[in-house]
C-alpha cells in the first residue's frame, strides 16, 4: 500500500523537529538578550490614566488643578496632650514643638515649605505686624474654630500639620523618596505621627500593586514548579512550562518597552495570566506526549505526533484568548486598550515560545519510560466515575446546571461598586490605621471642592453668594451622620481680618493682609484671571458607595443652585449675575469615587464583543457554528457563576474584579479547544461517541485537572497580597478556572453527545 503523502502540517513539524536543536539554542540566546530592555518596562502611577481623555470627572479635575495648583496635601497628624495650654495662656511648649517639626518636614524634597500650614503658624504668624499681632491674640479662640477639623481635632490634643506637595514636574526627588521621608520623620517622632491624603493613598495603592504583583509573581512560579513535580513527577515537565512562561513574560515585556508602553494598575496581572495561559498549554502537550510514551511510541514519533495532533489545537486557543483581549481596544481608557494588546501580545509569545521549546525540550537528555499503569489511579478512577455519571444522568445535569446558573444570575442585581478607596488595603496596613486616626480624631481625610464662576474684582454681593452657598454646605449632612467635615470659604478668613483705615478696596485690602497669615491662601480658593472660585471641602474617605455618591451629588446640585451660570447681563456692575460656567463639584475624591464605574462603563460591550469573537474563531477552527456555541457553554459558565457569587456573597466590584468578565472570558477557552479536537480526533479514527468521549475525558481531563490543580495552587499566593484587589483576583480566577473544569468535564461531555448521537441512539 502506498504511503500517503504529508500534510502541511505534518512537513511543518518535520522541519520543526529537525531544527530542534539550533531553534532552542537561539531562542534561549535571544530571550537572555530580552532580559534587558524587559527590566527597563516602566509602571505608569497616575490615577487620571484610569478614565477615558472626555471624562468629566476628569475634565473638571484637571481644570481646577490648572486653576487652583491642586491639592495635592499630604497631612501629618499626631497627638499632644496640653496642646493649647490653659485659656488665655500664651503658646505653648508644644506648639513651638509643633513648629519646630513643622519645619522639619518642610525641608524635605518635594515640599513647597512656604505654604506649610501647622496649628503654632495660624495662631501666632511669624511675619506680622503689632496691630494683627495683637487683635489675633484677641481673636484666638475664633482662629482655633477656623482651624477645627484640619489643624486641630475636637478632643483639643490631635493636631495636623498640612504638607503642600511641589508639582512632579518641578520635584527635585520622586515622589517614592518624598513619601519615604515623610514617613521616616512620622515614625520617628513622639508621640508616632500618621501620614495621610490621596496622592499618599494613591501612591500605596501603585506601590503595592508593583511590588506585591512582583513577589507574588515570584513565589507563585516556585509553588507552581511545586506541584507540577507532584502532578508529573518528573523534572522536564516542571522545567518546560517555567520556561515557555518566563520567556514569553520577558519577550513580551520587551517587545512593550520598544513600542512605548507602560504597565498600569489595570494591566499589573499580565505576568499572572500569561503563566496561566502558559502552564496550561505546556500541560495538555505533557499528558498528550506521556500517554504516546505509555504506549511504546519511540520518542522522536511521540514528539512529532504530539505536535501534530496538539499544535491545531494550541493556535486556536491563542488565537480565541487573543480575540476576547483585543476586545478591550473597544475601552476608552488608555490603560484598558493597552492591557488589551499586552496579552494578546503575551499569548501570540506562549504560542511562539511553545512551538519553538517543547520539540528540543522534549528531546533533551535521558527520559525513563513511563510504566503502562498511569501513576494517577484515582484520578483517572474519578474522571471514569464522571464520565458514567455524565452517560447516565445527563437530563438531570443540565437542568441542574441550568437552574444553578439562573440562581448565580440573579446575583447580578446585588453587585455593589466599592468606592471606599481604603477598602483596598489591609485593615492591618499603614495607610488603613492613619485613616482610622485621622477620621476618628481629626476629620475627613479626602480634600475636594465645588467651583463656581467669580467676577474679576470681588465685592459684597457676589461673596453673600458665597457665605449663603457655604453655610448651606455645612447643613448637607444627613441626621445623625457625618459625610463632609470641614468647609473652607474665603469668607471665613475676610470676616476675621479688618481692612487697613482709609483703603480703596476694603475686600482687597483684607485678601493681602491674609496674605501675610497665610502665603497660598488667595491663589488657591480665587482666580480672578480666570474668573473661578472654589470652596474647599473635606469629607470622610471611609464611607460607603451609596453615601459618598449621595454626598457628591448632593454637593454638586448645591453648586448649580447658587451658581448656575446665568447668562442674562445687567447693566448695574454692582449687582450683576456672574456669569460662566455652572458651579460643580470637582476633585481626586470623586475620581477615586467614580474610579471602578469608570473601569467599568464599557465592559459589557467589550465582553459581548470577545464572545462574538471568541464564538466565530471556534466555529471557524471546528468549521461548525454548533461546535462553536457548544465550545461556549464551559466558557460562559464559570463567569455568570464567579460573578453572581459575588452578588449573592457580598463581594464588592473593585480594580482587581471591575474586568473579570472580559479577563476570564480570554482564559477559560483552552481547556475546551482542546477537549473538543480530542473528541474529533478519535471520532475520525472511527471510535462511537461514548467511547471517543470517554478516551478523551480519560488523556484531556487528566491534562485540564492538572493545568487548574497547579493554577489555582499557584494563584492562592495573591492571598498573601497587601492590596485587596489582588486578593479577589486571584480567588476569583481560581473559581472561574474550577468552573471551568466543570463546564468541560462534565457540560461538554453531554452536549457532545446530544450533538453527535451514536447510530442505535439515533434509531432509538
Amino acid at each position: 500500500m502506498s504511503r500517503q503523502p504529508e500534510s502541511w502540517l505534518e512537513s511543518g513539524v518535520n522541519l520543526l523537529y529537525k531544527l530542534r536543536w539550533g531553534l532552542l539554542v537561539v531562542f534561549l540566546i535571544l530571550t537572555g538578550f530580552a532580559y534587558f530592555p524587559a527590566s527597563k518596562l516602566d509602571f505608569e502611577q497616575s490615577i487620571e490614566s484610569l478614565y477615558a481623555k472626555d471624562d468629566q470627572h476628569l475634565l473638571d479635575y484637571l481644570e481646577s488643578k490648572r486653576l487652583f495648583g491642586g491639592d495635592e496635601l499630604v497631612f501629618v497628624a499626631y497627638t499632644v496632650p496640653g496642646l493649647l495650654g490653659e485659656e488665655g495662656s500664651r503658646e505653648t511648649d508644644e506648639l513651638k514643638e509643633v513648629r519646630k517639626f513643622s519645619q522639619e518636614l518642610s525641608q524635605i524634597p518635594g515640599i513647597n515649605a512656604d505654604v506649610t500650614q501647622n496649628l503654632a503658624n495660624a495662631l501666632s504668624p511669624p511675619k506680622l505686624n503689632f496691630l494683627l499681632r495683637v487683635l489675633i491674640r484677641q481673636k484666638r479662640d475664633e482662629l482655633i474654630e477656623l482651624s477645627r477639623g484640619v489643624l486641630i481635632g475636637d478632643d483639643n490634643e490631635t493636631t495636623a500639620i498640612v504638607l503642600r506637595l511641589l508639582p512632579e514636574d518641578q520635584s527635585p526627588v520622586p515622589r517614592a523618596e518624598t513619601f519615604k521621608q515623610i514617613r521616616e520623620l512620622a515614625h520617628a517622632h513622639e508621640p508616632r505621627a500618621y501620614v495621610v491624603g490621596e496622592p499618599v493613598q494613591v501612591y500605596d495603592m501603585f506601590r503595592y500593586v508593583e511590588e506585591d504583583g512582583d513577589v507574588l509573581f515570584k513565589v507563585s512560579l516556585s509553588l507552581l514548579a511545586v506541584v507540577l513535580l507532584l502532578l508529573f513527577r518528573r523534572l522536564r515537565w516542571v522545567a518546560l512550562p517555567l520556561l515557555v512562561v518566563i520567556c514569553s513574560i520577558w519577550w513580551t515585556e520587551a517587545v512593550l518597552v520598544i513600542g512605548n508602553l507602560q504597565l498600569s494598575m489595570v494591566s499589573s496581572m499580565l505576568n499572572s495570566l500569561v503563566t496561566i495561559i502558559g502552564i496550561a498549554t505546556v500541560a495538555h502537550v505533557a499528558v498528550h506526549f506521556q500517554a504516546l510514551q505509555r504506549e511504546n511510541v519511540p520518542r522522536p514519533d511521540a514528539i512529532r505526533r504530539t505536535m501534530v495532533e496538539l499544535l491545531p489545537a494550541i493556535f486556536w486557543t491563542c488565537a480565541t484568548t487573543a480575540a476576547g483581549f483585543l476586545s478591550l481596544l473597544t475601552s476608552e481608557i488608555a490603560p484598558v486598550r493597552s492591557f488589551g494588546i499586552m496579552m494578546a501580545l503575551g499569548t501570540l509569545m506562549v504560542l511562539i515560545a511553545s512551538t519553538v521549546l517543547l520539540p528540543g525540550g522534549m528531546s533533551l537528555g535521558y527520559l525513563r519510560q513511563p510504566s503502562k499503569q498511569s501513576d494517577d489511579k484515582g484520578l483517572a478512577r474519578k474522571l471514569k466515575q464522571v464520565a458514567q455519571m455524565n452517560e447516565r444522568y445527563p437530563k438531570r445535569i443540565l437542568w441542574g446546571s441550568l437552574v444553578f446558573v439562573i440562581f448565580a444570575a440573579a446575583g447580578f442585581s446585588r453587585l455593589t461598586i466599592e468606592t471606599d478607596f481604603s477598602k483596598n488595603f489591609r485593615d492591618s496596613s499603614e495607610i488603613v490605621k492613619a485613616l482610622d486616626f485621622v477620621e476618628t480624631r481629626l476629620g475627613g481625610a479626602s480634600t475636594w471642592e465645588v467651583n463656581f464662576p467669580a467676577p474679576s474684582q470681588l465685592n459684597k454681593e457676589y461673596l453673600d453668594r458665597v457665605l449663603a452657598l457655604a453655610e448651606d454646605l455645612q447643613q448637607v449632612n444627613p441626621p445623625d451622620k457625618t459625610q463632609l467635615t470641614k468647609v473652607i470659604s474665603i469668607t471665613d478668613t475676610l470676616d476675621f481680618v479688618p481692612a487697613k483705615p482709609f483703603a480703596s478696596d476694603p475686600i482687597q485690602s483684607k485678601l493681602d493682609q491674609i496674605e501675610d497669615l497665610q502665603a497660598d491662601f488667595e491663589s488657591s480658593l480665587y482666580n480672578p484671571e480666570q474668573g473661578r472660585m472654589r470652596i474647599v471641602l473635606r469629607a470622610l474617605e471611609r464611607q460607603s458607595a451609596e453615601e459618598k455618591l449621595s454626598l457628591i451629588h448632593k454637593v454638586d446640585a448645591l453648586a448649580k443652585k447658587h451658581f448656575p451660570g446665568s447668562e442674562t447681563k445687567e447693566s448695574d456692575q454692582e449687582s450683576k449675575a456672574v456669569h460662566g460656567e455652572p458651579g460643580k463639584a470637582a476633585g481626586i475624591f470623586i475620581l477615586l469615587a467614580y474610579l471602578i464605574d469608570s473601569l467599568l462603563r464599557d465592559q459589557l460591550y467589550s465582553f459581548l464583543l470577545a464572545a462574538t469573537s471568541i464564538w466565530l474563531i471556534m466555529s471557524l477552527a471546528f468549521r461548525s457554528l454548533k461546535l462553536g456555541l457548544i465550545s461556549m457553554v464551559p466558557n460562559l459558565f464559570p463567569i455568570v457563576v464567579v460573578i453572581g457569587v459575588m452578588g449573592w456573597t457580598g463581594l464588592t466590584l473593585n480594580i482587581g474584579t471591575a474586568m473579570i468578565a472580559s479577563v476570564s472570558m480570554g482564559l477559560t477557552t483552552d481547556s475546551s479547544i482542546h477537549f473538543i479536537s480530542s473528541f474529533l480526533r478519535a471520532r475520525s479514527r472511527g471510535a462511537s461517541t461514548d467511547e471517543a468521549l470517554r478516551s478523551t475525558q480519560h488523556s484531556v481531563g487528566r491534562a485540564i485537572i492538572y493545568a487548574t490543580s497547579a493554577l489555582v495552587a499557584g494563584f492562592s499566593v495573591l492571598t498573601l497580597s497587601h492590596f485587596i484587589p489582588l486578593i479577589y483576583f486571584g480567588a476569583l480566577v481560581s473559581v472561574a478556572m474550577v468552573g471551568g473544569v466543570f463546564g468541560d468535564l462534565v457540560l461538554m461531555p453531554i452536549l457532545l453527545r446530544l450533538t453527535y448521537p451514536d447510530k442505535a441512539e439515533s434509531a432509538a
